[in-house]
């Protein structure tokens, strides 16, 4: 029988828009500052963490394997082994069952598992013309050979290649996806607002009362390191229905209702958990606040509905658990837009979408008393690679908060991918 794995505790740094506070620190720096505060808080003595796995989106071309750059603080020996995952927005989550799998099949006992993602500081590619140019240039044997290489570079050979948020099979960008999702599926304006609000009104309502802030290490950031970022910085306590309503649509500005306010802005943070075998936990005097109960990952076609398959994933997960969304007590749905979270809402409910994924019967519809009760990804932020341990820590302490028995997350990503885990308290 596979080992029942425990969630001891999670934290992460504060999540802020991308070229703000956080623009100096790269995705691994955020990591290494969240998970020594991890182990710091659990007084976890570094020599028990078998090891170390970290998501990423946007890897550094110069340090690509983030996880085994993260194991490296003074906290971990540096025997931890470590390695890096990817898939997309759900790498933290992929990070998560990676090392979860690991504790089950008894290959491990204690993992510590998240991701970061900055997007201040991501890599700028040069063009085919100018690579090609310095490639012959380094192999050149003569000045004479060098030049000539070089000479070949034209002005439209120096124009650099940003990364972009777009498919590359379809070369459609997440927020086109997201358009598309909501004239699909009939998602009214009014509704995706309406669902922007409830996320900012909620994440402001966690972070006063220190719900969400008591997730958070606090960050003091170069060059004066006067004062610590001790919160995200994108929630906006202050916004009204009004102010959401008078945003012109970004993706499509004749017909859409995409906008900057309905949708999760480009972020830059870390966050990790921290995961041991059942019997390691009580062995070590820890509490865990829950236990994977399942978890499934679903795709389709990413020119269809780019963000859907967390409607395949969820009664897969479901099942796994021997458990209906009645039982839920929290439901948490990673907040890209909020058309894919209305969307994903009526997959979910869907008899079609049912037969898509092998079942009869829909999943049913989820109790927006239990959504997003501290809010998501559109106020909150998100980080690509981290955004997955986010939800999972902020699902687990709500839980015990509450003391409820059940949560269940989803997270879209992507590729047309999609993931859903449960999780349950003692």
């Amino acid at each position: 029988m596979p080992r029942r794995v425990a969630i001891v505790a999670g934290v992460r740094t504060p999540f802020a828009r991308s070229g703000t506070v956080l623009k100096p620190l790269s995705a691994i720096e955020l990591g290494r500052l969240c998970v020594a505060e991890l182990v710091q808080r659990t007084a976890l003595q570094g020599e028990a963490v078998d090891a170390l796995v970290f998501g990423t989106v946007v890897p550094s071309v110069l340090a690509p394997n983030i996880a085994r750059e993260v194991s490296l603080i003074p906290h971990l020996p540096k025997g931890v082994q470590a390695h890096s995952v990817s898939r997309a927005c759900a790498s933290a989550n992929q990070a998560i069952t990676d090392g979860a799998d690991q504790i089950a099949l008894g290959h491990a006992d204690v993992v510590i598992a998240g991701g970061g993602g900055s997007l201040s500081y991501v890599p700028i590619l040069h063009s085919r013309g100018f690579f090609d140019a310095l490639v012959a240039a380094s192999r050149a044997k003569t000045l004479a050979q060098r030049l000539q290489a070089l000479a070949r570079i034209r002005p439209r050979d120096l124009v650099p290649v940003t990364p972009a948020i777009a498919e590359p099979t379809t070369g459609e960008t997440m927020g086109q996806s997201a358009e598309k999702m909501a004239k699909i599926n009939a998602i009214p304006r009014e509704e995706q607002d309406a669902l922007a609000y409830r996320s900012h009104r909620n994440a402001a309502a966690g972070t006063a009362d220190g719900r969400l802030t008591r997730e958070i290490a606090p960050v003091w950031v170069a060059p004066r390191f006067d004062a610590p970022l001790s919160s995200d910085n994108g929630i906006r306590d202050d916004t009204t229905p009004e102010a959401l309503a008078a945003l012109k649509p970004v993706f499509d500005r004749r017909y859409g209702s995409v906008t900057a306010g309905n949708a999760s802005p480009l972020t830059d943070g870390a966050a990790a958990v921290l995961l041991m075998s059942e019997e390691r936990a009580s062995a070590l005097g820890y509490q865990p606040l829950a236990f994977i109960r399942s978890y499934a990952y679903a795709a389709l076609d990413p020119g269809e509905q780019l963000l859907m398959a967390p409607v395949l994933a969820a009664p897969v997960a479901l099942t796994r658990a021997g458990l209906t969304l009645r039982d839920m007590d929290l439901v948490e749905m990673h907040e890209a837009f909020a058309a894919q979270v209305l969307s994903n809402i009526k997959g979910l409910a869907s008899r079609e979408w049912a037969a898509r994924a092998g079942f009869s019967e829909p999943v049913g519809e989820v109790d927006p008393a239990r959504l997003n009760v501290l809010g998501g990804s559109i106020a909150i932020g998100h980080p690509f690679g981290a955004t997955g341990a986010r939800i999972t820590t902020t699902l687990c302490n709500e839980l015990a908060r509450r003391g409820g028995q059940f949560g269940l997350m989803t997270v879209c990503a992507a590729g047309g991918l999609g993931f859903a885990m449960v999780v349950e308290r003692q």
